[in-house]
């Protein structure tokens, strides 16, 4: 989600007026340097690199009737190596509205125009549409059969994150992203 300004102190009733455009992101995560990190008390610097944003971002009134004016209720696909990772409905199972985190963002600061802020992982109950976080499923294995099957993602592989309306129209544009070596 991108804001225009937004001053310190809002509410997420005020937040909702402030909300300009929408845009998928994938936030990646180098997991092998987090542990190291997080020791030392830097936080994510290394081991979170440059996010990647849709081609396309669109505004509220384009997502109509899926935008309901905090949450965006379409499924979010997920495809590693041109397979279905997942599918899960953007709007079920959020469990802050975009308002909320706008207003818990700007409670220390004003937000500039432009600003993006992230819903983070997309999931939901029904585990059958499966995840848009390999590391979501690998806990959800792990909790279910003791272990995790799912690996990690390597050197050559691909992913790909959609939007489609029920129409098959890609709303955003894809992110598609190859892993490679340094």
């Amino acid at each position: 989600m991108i804001t225009d300004d937004v001053p310190m102190g809002i509410t997420a009733d005020e937040a909702k007026k402030h909300i300009r455009l929408f845009m998928l992101v994938n936030d990646v995560s180098l997991r092998n340097l987090i542990p190291n990190e997080l020791s030392k008390g830097f936080g994510f610097l290394q081991s979170k690199p440059a996010s990647s944003f849709s081609p396309v971002a669109v505004t509220p009134d384009e997502l109509s009737p899926h935008w309901d004016g905090e949450r965006l209720h379409l499924p979010l696909m997920s495809y590693l190596n041109g397979q279905l990772f997942g599918q899960p409905n953007a709007g079920v199972d959020m469990t802050f509205s975009f308002p909320q985190l706008m207003a818990h963002a700007a409670k220390t600061r004003t937000l500039g125009a432009g600003t993006i802020l992230g819903s983070g992982t997309v999931s939901n109950l029904d585990r059958s549409q499966g995840s848009s976080c390999i590391v979501e499923k690998r806990m959800l294995e792990t909790i279910a059969e003791g272990k995790p099957t799912t690996p990690y993602m390597r050197f050559g592989d691909v992913i790909r994150i959609e939007m489609q309306n029920e129409q098959g129209q890609n709303i955003f544009g894809s992110i598609e992203q190859t892993v490679k070596s340094a």
